[in-house]
């Protein structure tokens, strides 16, 4: 699967995270558009397979998918640059700053929130034909989803924010990880695989992640869920934004970096006297 060792890969971390903080606006916003939009779509097709089947494993085992895809063809998600940006900054690269990496974090958010939204209004014209028919089954599930995990985290108040904070951190540290480990193999069959392990254990423990939300909740609204946008943006995504930061910068790139990018100094060896 033409294998990239761990010290190369933390070496192609740094490249990528500097590459993202001078690429230019118009292609920043466009790939984020389309990182949104596609993770939408597999989100919306992962529900449906889980209510039509009963089976969330089922769902699960199928939404990375959408997430293959668009790292393949280069789009970017909030919860990727989130890992690898701050990394060029932490390797002092030439011309790496805060203001780049803040930009380049503002441009992906707006363009996968726009992604996201483009999808969730396409869905439910989907779902409700053009929104003159009551929802359906799954379109009533996605309503249910936002209810949820809004609402359901605001019942248990400090507590559930707590719980949703942590949810987003394991999240991206699978999600993270599952970014990084694309850059480990040179083949299309051994991203795929490294991608899919982690992305399958992030949708079926139900954690949270920013760029998915942006779709389930917006989705939820159009479609009648019993929640508001207020409830969504304090009750999942802001916290869940933080949590995606948090677990993707320090369980995955800090990681990395501290012992394969600088490499502590070995240990001397003892040799016995002869």
């Amino acid at each position: 699967m033409s294998y990239v060792p761990p010290k190369e890969l933390a070496t192609r971390i740094l490249d990528a995270g500097e590459a993202k903080v001078f690429m230019s606006t118009r292609d920043t916003l466009i790939r984020a558009f389309m990182a949104g939009a596609l993770l939408g779509l597999a989100a919306a097709f992962a529900v449906t397979i889980t209510v039509r089947t009963g089976e969330p494993l089922l769902g699960a085992l199928l939404f990375p998918v959408g997430f293959c895809l668009l790292y393949l063809l280069g789009f970017d998600l909030l919860t990727g640059v989130f890992t690898l940006v701050p990394l060029a900054l932490l390797d002092k690269r030439p011309g790496v700053t805060v203001g780049g990496m803040l930009r380049n974090w503002g441009l992906v958010f707006v363009g996968n929130f726009a992604g996201a939204l483009t999808t969730a209004l396409l869905m439910a014209i989907y779902f409700t034909y053009g929104f003159s028919v009551e929802p359906d089954a799954v379109a009533q599930q996605i309503g249910t989803i936002g209810e949820g995990r809004t609402l359901g985290y605001a019942e248990h108040g400090a507590a559930g924010m707590l719980t949703l904070f942590v949810r987003g951190v394991l999240c991206n540290w699978m999600v993270s990880t599952a970014v990084v480990g694309a850059m480990m193999s040179d083949s299309v069959p051994g991203k795929v695989i490294v991608m899919w392990m982690p992305i399958l254990v992030f949708f079926y423990l139900g954690f949270e992640h920013s760029v998915v939300n942006m779709f389930l909740f917006p989705s939820g609204l159009l479609l009648g869920g019993d929640f508001t946008l207020g409830d969504y943006l304090v009750w999942n995504e802001i916290p869940t934004l933080l949590g995606n930061l948090v677990g993707g910068l320090s369980f995955v790139g800090l990681i990395i970096y501290a012992t394969h990018a600088r490499t502590a100094p070995a240990r001397p060896r003892k040799v016995p006297a002869a």
